[in-house]
């Protein structure tokens, strides 16, 4: 046996083994215009939304029998920090900004919302057949989701791209082109923006002359940077924010090439849904009140601040 070449293996795979649990709990440095570091972790006691109250004018907009009834079925993809992961471990409450979010909305309304933990790719097909009221998970508007989707914005988030730290395949370089990523394999989520868009894109390389780029996709996250780690993939793409806190984790080794382009992330319903006006005036309230912008500054995600919730904007171009 060639012993330091086995040690070199085993410290690898046990880096990789406790990878997950770093990322998810490390705090990091980030340049973010003096708010919380991006990759920062809610500090302990920071709890915005414990002083939100019901507010009985948005209240009545919703519709009577939700009122009664009190509750609302969520549809939560939680996995990815800083929108929503497991920091205490899966028999723990899920923290993030998509946490915090909802549930400042459901205390503005007057609400309870009975969430469920689901996988990213179901939840929009759930909406329709009515097993959830509401799915959170980063859900991006695009003129694709809004014909079969309702939406109500509270973020500005979108499309981004990490590598692996020291790769130099890309370089440094800020992706503005999918042309740069001929010849590599990118790992994406299922489901996804991101999928969506490589698998639409895929021809760009045959007309540059180039080989074509290749797509693997992820059920979990975390599976997504581990095939990174070892060098499955060469690139992943995937949220801003979430690429953007990952870079600031030195356990996970990665580094963000930037935004790709950028796009509204909102609470998502079934087509027609009659939640989207209570919901809508529940993120503004909060925006207003100055809730909203400490639960973004508490995850580091102040610049995808927007000033205005929206039901169904236009996609961005």
């Amino acid at each position: 046996m060639n012993l330091p070449g086995f040690r070199t293996r085993l410290h690898r795979a046990v880096a990789l083994a406790l990878l997950p649990l770093l990322v998810l709990t490390a705090c990091g440095s980030g340049d973010t215009g003096g708010t919380a570091p991006a990759g920062a972790r809610a500090a302990a006691g920071d709890d915005p939304v414990a002083d939100v109250r019901k507010v009985d004018s948005i209240a009545a907009l919703l519709p009577a029998d939700v009122r009664e009834a009190g509750t609302l079925r969520v549809g939560s993809s939680v996995g990815f920090p800083p929108g929503a992961y497991y920091p205490n471990g899966t028999d723990k409450d899920p923290e993030g900004q998509d946490i915090d979010l909802a549930d400042a909305v459901a205390k503005v309304l007057g609400l309870e919302l009975q969430r469920q933990d689901a996988s990213f790719e179901t939840i929009l097909p759930a909406l329709g057949s009515g097993k959830y009221d509401v799915g959170t998970g980063n859900f991006g508007v695009t003129e694709e989701r809004l014909k079969t989707i309702d939406f109500v914005t509270y973020i500005n988030d979108g499309q981004g791209f990490a590598v692996r730290k020291g790769d130099t395949k890309l370089g440094k370089q800020k992706i503005t082109d999918l042309v740069q990523l001929c010849g590599l394999t990118i790992g994406t989520g299922a489901g996804t923006t991101f999928e969506a868009t490589l698998t639409a894109q895929k021809g760009v390389c045959a007309k540059a002359g180039k080989k074509p780029y290749d797509v693997k996709v992820y059920a979990e996250n975390a599976a997504t940077l581990t095939a990174l780690q070892q060098g499955r993939i060469d690139v992943v793409m995937s949220t801003i924010n979430g690429l953007r806190h990952q870079a600031a984790q030195p356990a996970s080794q990665t580094e963000f090439l930037g935004e790709f382009h950028r796009l509204d992330v909102g609470f998502a319903f079934k087509k027609g849904s009659p939640l989207t006006k209570a919901f809508q005036a529940a993120v503004n309230e909060l925006i207003k009140d100055g809730v909203y912008a400490r639960i973004l500054e508490k995850w580091g995600t102040t610049a995808s601040a927007i000033d205005a919730s929206e039901i169904n904007p236009r996609e961005h171009l």
